[in-house]
């Protein structure tokens, strides 16, 4: 059923705008995928990597639904978690460092300010590794060579930084919206990425 559903969204004869809005609508759904994925807290990393998959093979005309998503989501996570436990340790530190700015430590503001610009870093280089995840990817690999297009291509980092300021500031208006918010991001992620391929 879902196979016959995808073949219908992407009749020859659909017009841009239909494309569009099942896109945009399919973005929508995977926010949901992902945030519910992504709820024991750890598991983020993952969850973003099988919303990313899933949106290619939309993109891509291919067939999935929630079976693949979950079958990504198990795959990714085994080692994901990790990535997510990290993720957590890191905004801990950069606590630390503001802290540490509060308190009038000497040189405290540049400590604090390198520390808030290397997690927004981490936070967009993670965005970029989940794209290019594949069952079986070493997520050291995935991170290392995101972490290097985070620096070499800005342009895509800041329109990362942008989507993640969107989520935040859906949070702080309403919850709910930034749940199908996260969809958006992970299409963005995957956009980024296949730009950065085609430069």
């Amino acid at each position: 059923m879902t196979e016959a559903r995808v073949k219908a969204r992407t009749q020859p004869g659909e017009s841009r705008f239909a494309q569009g809005f099942a896109l945009f609508a399919e973005c929508l759904l995977t926010g949901v995928w992902i945030a519910v994925a992504a709820l024991p807290l750890v598991t983020y990393p993952a969850a973003f990597a099988a919303g990313s998959r899933h949106l290619r093979r939309r993109l891509a005309h291919e067939s999935g639904g929630w079976r693949e998503f979950v079958a990504d989501f198990r795959a990714a996570v085994r080692r994901g978690w990790l990535v997510g436990v990290a993720g957590w340790a890191a905004p801990a530190v950069v606590w630390v460092d503001v802290r540490a700015v509060r308190d009038g430590l000497p040189g405290g503001q540049a400590v604090g300010a390198v520390g808030v610009l290397a997690l927004i870093g981490a936070a967009v280089a993670g965005l970029r590794a989940a794209p290019d995840w594949r069952p079986g990817a070493s997520w050291r690999s995935l991170l290392a060579r995101a972490g290097r297009r985070t620096v070499l291509d800005p342009a895509g980092s800041f329109l990362l930084v942008g989507g993640l300021a969107v989520v935040v500031c859906s949070a702080w208006f309403s919850a709910p919206l930034a749940v199908a918010v996260l969809g958006a991001v992970a299409a963005a992620a995957v956009a980024v990425e296949e730009r950065h391929r085609r430069r």
